[in-house]
């Protein structure tokens, strides 16, 4: 459709449901970026706990369980951290490929959508 001096191309379905996966996808990445971060900083955290028993000269530590605090045998809580770090190490990585994976969705859909509507669509953050 063209109107005035300027040339608009028509939305059609197909387009509109492409914008709208963009979106979804943008909001997506946008809360992985959040998550990558708090999993980042419950790393250093961990890291930090490890450091600072290894500094400790104490045979029963007092570990957070839940809203409580536990003593536990400085052996048990070694293994702990390690699971935990584990286990977020593998969070951090799978947030990591989803985040690879949209950013790549939205650089084909970017393709498209910019292919159609030139500078009629602005898909960038601000």
């Amino acid at each position: 459709m063209q109107q005035g001096g300027g040339s608009e191309s028509e939305v059609t379905w197909e387009d509109q449901q492409n914008i709208n996966k963009f979106s979804r996808l943008n909001n997506r990445f946008h809360e992985l970026e959040d998550e990558i971060r708090t999993a980042k900083e419950t790393n250093d955290n961990l890291e930090d706990a490890s450091n600072e028993l290894i500094l400790s000269d104490e045979d029963v530590i007092r570990f957070h369980i839940g809203e409580v605090f536990a003593h536990v045998p400085r052996e048990e809580v070694e293994g702990r951290l390690e699971e935990m770090k584990e286990e977020n190490v593998k969070n951090l990585e799978k947030l990591e490929e989803e985040k690879d994976s949209i950013v790549a969705q939205m650089a084909e859909l970017k393709r498209i959508l910019y292919g159609k509507f030139k500078d009629s669509i602005n898909l960038e953050d601000d």
